[in-house]
């Protein structure tokens, strides 16, 4: 790949991009960039037309001439793009509200990404990728698409294995934040450290070595429960247990806590609703904010406030994977890529997270070998999970909607697990079209699409 680069990123009004901008900009000697689209839909045009004049700013006051376009039009910024990245939200904040109210409303876990919130994230998500994907097949067959939308493992897959689109790879800042915080704890330089990653996206475990091949993972696992140890800030941060890790030997990602600390980590966000609303509503008021701050025409810099949005650094990982592809230059990322292997226990055709090297050919994904029996286990069931949500999300199947929620250890098999299910198909209706004939039936049978509140008998543990 030579010569000046496009870039198109879908869902450009997000406030994620002036890191991105960041990003390119300082790694422009490496990544010439010609142009930069950044794209949206008309509910978030002013929010496009904001953070799209900070970008412009932030170019304007780099040695580099860049002009950044703006449009609605996705198709016209698709044509000969060389990159795309997605960072777009299906039903903006408001959907995520919805996703942690409903499950929340029944003592269930809400949560972005994991759960019933992240399989409904899913259902909205999928669809929309492969209209991308389609308009790409026209006007840039040729594009590399860096997907950091959500849940990202499984929009990953639905583009590289329903859709076709080989030349994808998915990125998440969970392992970037590891490799950023874990030497420090360790007095260790990174440069100094070799990481191995193996699982799914926001559920995946590591490893870390010294230089001369010594097991370091022990040592951090007595570090795993620090306040500075590269926990997301969108994570509650409960202990824990250091035999459980100690006896695996790896150390699991942040979201691991929602499934080894269930009961900790619903509590939490049941008491986080009372003093102040559920995640989303929190993010939404510091979305607010920054976009108040991106408004100051004086403004030419990432604003060290978008740290407190929670997802720090997905946008430089894009950064990154694009200046590797771009120049081949075969540097280890942790990525969402074909399995090839790599997890023995899955598909090689499952999309897995794992330590890869980056290169013009792609991702490489490293082997990481046997897993011991309860990890063994956990992938296998999650990677079932995550292939009946795609499924669904594909076909609109009621059946196999309630098998992922079934499957899924964060939502409760028990008598709400379907009003959970009816109640998030009816409040996203909008953005369901695939789900249309089952909605309708919901409906006439009494279930209703208003948010419902946490009960006071929720709320109060009753």
């Amino acid at each position: 790949m030579k010569g000046s680069v496009k870039i198109v990123t879908i869902g450009g009004g997000s406030s994620y991009t002036p890191e991105l901008m960041e990003g390119f900009i300082k790694r422009y000697e490496d990544l010439p960039i010609r142009e930069i689209w950044l794209v949206d839909i008309e509910d978030g045009r002013e929010k496009l037309e904001i953070v799209g004049a900070l970008a412009q700013r932030m170019w304007d006051a780099s040695p580099y001439k860049v002009k950044v376009h703006l449009t609605l039009d996705r198709r016209e910024a698709l044509k000969d793009a060389d990159f795309v990245t997605t960072q777009f939200r299906v039903g903006l904040l408001d959907a995520r509200i919805k996703d942690e109210r409903i499950p929340l409303s029944h003592r269930m876990l809400g949560q972005e990404t994991n759960g019933a919130g992240g399989m409904f994230k899913a259902f909205r998500t999928i669809p929309v990728i492969g209209q991308i994907i389609q308009d790409m097949k026209e006007l840039c067959p040729n594009a590399w698409l860096i997907n950091f939308t959500n849940p990202s493992g499984m929009v990953t897959e639905a583009a590289i294995k329903h859709f076709g689109w080989e030349k994808c790879i998915g990125l998440c800042n969970v392992p970037v934040m590891a490799m950023l915080n874990e030497p420090k704890v360790l007095g260790k330089d990174l440069k100094d450290l070799n990481y191995r990653f193996a699982g799914l996206n926001h559920f995946h475990w590591h490893k870390v070595f010294d230089q001369d091949g010594n097991d370091l993972t022990p040592r951090m696992i007595d570090h795993i429960n620090d306040r500075d140890s590269g926990t997301p800030a969108n994570i509650f941060q409960a202990d824990f247990p250091l035999e459980l890790l100690h006896s695996m030997n790896m150390l699991p990602c942040g979201y691991h806590r929602y499934y080894y600390l269930k009961q900790a980590m619903l509590e939490h966000a049941i008491q986080e609703f009372k003093e102040g609303g559920t995640r989303a509503e929190q993010v939404k008021q510091t979305e607010h904010e920054l976009f108040e701050i991106y408004k100051n025409t004086e403004l030419h810099v990432k604003p060290p406030q978008l740290s407190k949005r929670g997802g720090a650094y997905y946008s430089d990982a894009a950064c990154e994977c694009i200046r590797a592809i771009y120049g081949n230059k075969k540097i280890h990322m942790v990525v969402s890529t074909q399995n090839n292997g790599a997890i023995p226990c899955l598909a090689d055709d499952s999309i897995v997270e794992v330590s890869s090297i980056i290169s013009a050919n792609g991702a490489q994904p490293l082997a990481w070998g046997k897993l011991p029996p309860a990890e063994k286990g956990w992938l296998q069931m999650m990677k079932a999970m995550e292939e009946c949500t795609i499924q669904a999300a594909l076909t609109g199947d009621y059946g196999l909607a309630l098998e992922a929620f079934v499957l899924n250890p964060l939502v409760e098999n028990n008598q709400d697990t379907q009003r959970v299910l009816d109640e998030l198909l009816v409040a996203h209706e909008k953005y369901l079209p695939q789900f249309h004939d089952t909605i309708q039936e919901l409906k006439a049978k009494g279930i209703h699409s208003d948010d419902p509140v946490v009960m006071d008998l929720m709320v109060n543990g009753h």
